[in-house]
């Protein structure tokens, strides 16, 4: 081991309180560069980079984690932040002196901003133990889609047993999950998909699926308590026309186009508000919890995560344009060298 990498382990043993009480031009002089990757501009685009960086600090309510995992979501090329990725799963080295359910060692999984990189901060509050059993991949796979797909079937639509669902874009992140969510509640569930993933969905649990390249689900004869829309590329009027007399819409996805969301807000505030019909557009909550729960979930063989690909670090640039293509099934994963 280098003699960095040997004074940053020997620090790592310590809570973050000693580390301050050493300085913070001491930690950054003895602290390793990890790899991360990051948005460098060019005079055309944004172009995704790997970089050498400095280890981060955690502050008081936060622990640094050693990544083992992440996952990619729409958000992270939406927003284009200069450092990428929310979904990680890892083993915790430092903590800062606030945290009270974490100690270096533990592994635990959650959201923490820049988590393409070897290493990262997160809030206590945005985690939860990795339960055993688990994978890290596979705990990395949840904490945005996963959270998602919970909190819109039982907080906003409040999903009760034998209602009837459908769920657009049931192959996707979230949507391979909320048609396992939504079984288990004991809504009988009807998935949305292209023909390549009929049999995935049907494999999750959901008790019908439309191939949308031979049936329009907008024009079919079934009505339904709940749509869940991942995918964003039907009308609200025609989306209305599925739904049962007091049914209710919850919309997760969007338009690709960051230019066309804002538009796409208005029209479903207009439908909800000024003609009272029920459309939700919701964005998740990552939580302790929530995420509690769902490891519960995963450990019952209740839900299991759907990855579709893997990547290493030097790969994500590529696991993000793929992602973007929107027919991922399931996640797409970055995983780091043991």
């Amino acid at each position: 081991m280098s003699e960095r990498g040997s004074v940053f382990s020997w620090l790592g043993r310590f809570h973050t309180r000693d580390l301050r009480h050493i300085g913070s031009y001491r930690w950054r002089l003895t602290s390793p560069d990890m790899k991360a990757a990051v948005y460098g501009k060019t005079q055309a685009r944004k172009v995704l980079e790997i970089r050498d960086l400095d280890q981060p600090l955690p502050k008081d309510h936060e622990v640094l984690l050693r990544v083992r995992a992440a996952s990619v979501n729409p958000l992270d090329w939406r927003m284009k932040t200069e450092r990428p990725g929310v979904d990680v799963a890892g083993e915790i080295v430092a903590v800062g002196k606030n945290v009270k359910q974490f100690r270096p060692g533990d592994a635990a999984f959650g959201a923490g901003k820049g988590a393409f990189a070897e290493y990262v901060c997160a809030r206590e509050s945005k985690l939860a133990p990795k339960p055993e059993g688990v994978s890290f991949e596979q705990a990395a796979a949840v904490p945005i889609a996963g959270m998602t797909a919970l909190q819109a079937l039982r907080d906003v639509a409040c999903l009760q047993p034998g209602q009837n669902v459908l769920i657009n874009g049931a192959a996707g992140g979230i949507g391979t999950f909320a048609v396992q969510i939504a079984k288990s509640f004991g809504a009988r569930v009807t998935g949305v998909c292209s023909t390549k993933n009929v049999e995935l969905v049907r494999s999750l649990g959901a008790d019908r699926v439309i191939d949308y390249t031979g049936e329009d689900f907008t024009r079919g004869s079934e009505r339904y308590d709940l749509l869940l829309d991942n995918v964003a590329n039907r009308t609200l009027s025609a989306m209305k026309g599925v739904l049962r007399p007091n049914g209710t819409c919850v919309i997760v996805g969007a338009p690709k186009k960051m230019s066309e969301v804002f538009t796409w807000l208005l029209k479903i505030i207009a439908r909800s508000v000024l003609l009272r019909q029920n459309f939700k557009f919701f964005i998740a909550r990552v939580n302790r919890d929530d995420l509690t729960t769902f490891g519960e979930l995963i450990t019952a063989r209740k839900v299991t995560p759907v990855i579709d690909r893997r990547y290493a670090l030097s790969g994500t640039a590529d696991a993000m344009a793929y992602a973007e293509e929107g027919h991922a099934r399931g996640k797409v994963v970055i995983t780091f060298e043991q």
